[in-house]
């Protein structure tokens, strides 16, 4: 069995919101992108985790091959980490132009899963970090041709299908779906696993196939990106907090709601 998971290479969130929240977040002079070099680069955190559900199923006992592969300005740095976590394939694809938007990552993710022999199980993680979108795996389950299972908590392989438990506002849902199938794997499936010092050894030494835009026969309609970014900005945050003072655990509950009886917040 193969499994191909398509992972995205994201700027620190955490450290994203410390600058925002300093006030020291900027944009570019393009209006469109940030100028800070200091923020670190990492996978995607839900990619991380669909990473993790298929190392999962290997060590259920699943004979697999698990190829990784990213799309982005330098992907082969991102996709060394997921060689560390025990994929025994990586690819990067860089960037086919300065912005693409989700319908060109999907064709170039969707091409190269095609070209690279198919796969029986495509898993990504529910959304990225930076855009919040999620909607890259949809496009590349339509481009296969191949059903998709979202939300994903647990992925199991039963005979030549798959018995997802996805995560929904009323609890779990168990489906099966045949093979092929893309599955987004959500945070609910847990932490993910850290590379060992001889993996990540290993995976220095391992080199990533580099695959060129145009040797995946796309058309240029394919290339063209639909969606195109006018403007980023920084939204104004404010916030304001108030000390309620007191002798004794009494005297601040009571202030507490002589202030909320004053805000008209309770009766």
């Amino acid at each position: 069995m193969r499994i191909v998971v398509c992972v995205k290479e994201v700027l620190d969130p955490d450290a994203v919101n410390n600058y925002a929240l300093a006030g020291h977040l900027e944009i570019g002079e393009d209006g469109k992108s940030l100028t800070q070099t200091a923020i670190p680069r990492l996978m995607n955190g839900f990619d991380e985790q669909a990473v993790e559900a298929a190392l999962r199923l290997r060590d259920a006992g699943v004979e697999c091959q698990i190829g990784v592969v990213s799309v982005g300005p330098d992907p082969a740095a991102n996709i060394k980490h997921a060689a560390a976590l025990g994929a025994d394939q990586i690819a990067a694809v860089p960037n086919a132009g300065p912005s693409p938007d989700y319908h060109l990552v999907a064709a170039l993710l969707a091409a190269y899963v095609r070209s690279s022999g198919g796969a029986d199980l495509v898993l990504c993680g529910r959304q990225a970090s930076d855009d919040d979108q999620g909607v890259v795996p949809a496009l590349v389950c339509e481009a296969l041709g191949i059903p998709l299972v979202t939300n994903a908590r647990a992925v199991e392989q039963v005979g030549t299908a798959f018995r997802i438990t996805r995560v929904t506002p009323d609890g779990d849902e168990v489906v099966e779906a045949p093979a092929p199938v893309v599955v987004t794997v959500s945070n609910e499936l847990g932490e993910p696993r850290y590379p060992t010092a001889a993996r990540k050894i290993a995976a220095r030494r391992m080199k990533p196939e580099i695959i060129s835009p145009e040797a995946l026969s796309l058309t240029d309609e394919d290339l063209r990106p639909r969606v195109v970014a006018q403007r980023q900005f920084v939204p104004t945050v404010q916030g304001s907090c108030e000390f309620l003072s007191g002798e004794t655990p009494a005297e601040l509950s009571q202030a507490l709601v002589a202030r909320l009886r004053q805000d008209g917040l309770i009766s």
